[in-house]
């Protein structure tokens, strides 16, 4: 497949956030397809429903707002828009929401220059435009287990997730414990792995790369972690970890959207809060081991971590909780449940650390790159729209 041919395709993109502060695969996909493809990036609404509070309000405001603006051209093959929902439950609202979303998204198509698009929906709940939008053929990029995600709709999720999943014409697959099930409502099914910003974290390991402030002033081991702290993330087990090794400094990097209290009275804890996702590689720098603290639940067992690619890639000693995918890296990772367990686990971790081992870590996921996951995904798509479009020019002259 041509770079030159690629380009003819326009993509209207169904993802996350755009302006979120933690960086997903649904971001960092759509950067790498839009350097081959036209891209519209439409940001849906959230899974839940907003919250009384000052974050939620502000965000559906802005989002409210920016509904109203024509498509923006971000860069040279990128555009953005923005299709919220009306989060009322009054009669009607559903119907409205649908008809309201996919007049949105014409128009912003109109705007890009867009026909014959292809649908391409990493979130489920945009589910209503494969009837709404007219499009050439439509893919699903399925990188969670949606329903299981805390304080949504999990029945509407579930059905939203079911609809795209038997009628869209391939279906990606990130969790490799989703497959199967998925497989079986749709034989055009595909494992699409999580990859990773090599280049970016492996200046973790680099002389040059400088420590942020508050990471240099960090006296003992450092354990850390960067990401989402959310109701998945095991409080209580990093609460123990500083408990259980008070010389020992955890440095959290990232938002936390649950009750951290609990940790924040702890005095070898440290929250800095969302960081760009360019400076992450620099907070890891600080690490002497990285660390996965999720719960053991649904979401969490059929999840697929785009935090333990990326930490391999620093080279970072890793020790996680049980979780999906960790096999394949053997003796690289750590694996503990328990409190103690995982304890004694970082311990070995550092004790064991060598340059060896930090070069077989980076090794592990230098072939995983974004670049290359994303040109594997659009081979198969560009194909299903070459064959739609004979299909199309056999009809007319038929």
């Amino acid at each position: 497949m041509s770079t030159g041919t690629a380009q003819r395709l326009n993509v209207v993109y169904f993802g996350n956030d755009w302006a979120a502060e933690n960086r997903t695969s649904s971001h960092h996909v759509a950067r790498r397809l839009a350097e081959r493809v036209n891209l519209l990036y439409v940001d849906c609404p959230g899974l839940r429903a907003p919250q009384a509070n000052s974050r939620d309000a502000g965000r559906l405001w802005r989002k409210l707002r920016q509904t109203f603006r024509s498509a923006q051209h971000v860069q040279p093959g990128l555009w953005h828009c923005t299709v919220p929902r009306l989060p009322f439950r009054l009669p009607g609202m559903e119907a409205f929401n649908r008809r309201f979303g996919a007049w949105a998204v014409q128009r912003a198509m109109a705007k890009a220059g867009m026909r014959d698009a292809v649908l391409w929906f990493v979130v489920p709940h945009p589910s209503p435009m494969l009837d709404g939008v007219p499009h050439r053929a439509a893919v699903y990029y399925c990188t969670d287990d949606f329903a299981a995600h805390p304080g949504v709709d999990a029945a509407a999720i579930a059905a939203c997730d079911l609809e795209l999943t038997r009628r869209c014409d391939h279906v990606f697959v990130v969790p490799p414990a989703l497959l199967p099930g998925k497989r079986a409502l749709n034989p055009a099914t595909s494992y699409a792995p999580h990859g990773v910003d090599v280049a970016l974290f492996a200046m973790a390991q680099r002389a040059e790369t400088q420590l942020p402030a508050p990471a240099a002033a960090l006296k003992g081991p450092v354990i850390g972690y960067f990401g989402l702290i959310a109701a998945w993330t095991d409080i209580e087990l990093i609460a123990h970890i500083a408990r259980s090794r008070p010389d020992w400094q955890l440095l959290l990097v990232g938002q936390a959207r649950c009750d951290v209290q609990l940790l924040k009275a702890l005095p070898n804890v440290h929250m800095v809060g969302p960081q760009p996702y360019e400076s992450l590689a620099a907070w890891a720098k600080a690490f002497d081991v990285a660390i996965i603290p999720y719960r053991n639940n649904q979401q969490v067992r059929n999840a697929n971590p785009l935090k333990l690619r990326e930490y391999l890639a620093t080279g970072k000693p890793v020790v996680s909780v049980t979780a999906p995918e960790l096999g394949q890296f053997g003796e690289l990772i750590r694996i503990a449940d328990e409190p103690d367990a995982f304890v004694q686990a970082i311990e070995m971790a550092m004790q064991t650390d060598s340059a060896e081992l930090r070069l077989a870590r980076m090794a592990a996921v230098s072939g995983m790159s974004w670049e290359h996951r994303t040109e594997e995904t659009l081979a198969i798509v560009q194909r299903i729209w070459q064959q739609k479009q004979a299909q199309a020019t056999h009809l007319v002259h038929s």
